[in-house]
């Protein structure tokens, strides 16, 4: 699940482009479908993840968050 999320990230993200970004729950709904709820834990695990790669920034109010530090609220992701 976490490999379709991560593909789903990336997708999703490059079609915005650098300039804009994506919720994590653009990706579970992408993923999961009606059950995406349930996927928003493992979507925040990926963009991390892909955030630790170098391949997407994490924000938050439009800074860049330390992927390995321990945020919460909502977080949006976009591709590097």
């Amino acid at each position: 699940m976490i490999q379709r999320l991560r593909a789903s990230i990336l997708e999703l993200a490059g079609e915005r482009g650098p300039s804009k970004s994506i919720c994590p729950s653009d990706a579970a709904r992408a993923v999961g479908g009606d059950g995406w709820r349930d996927l928003m834990d493992d979507a925040r695990d990926a963009a991390r993840a892909l955030a630790n790669e170098g391949r997407v920034d994490i924000t938050q109010k439009g800074d860049v968050l330390d992927p390995n530090a321990a945020w919460r609220g909502p977080i949006r992701i976009r591709i590097r």
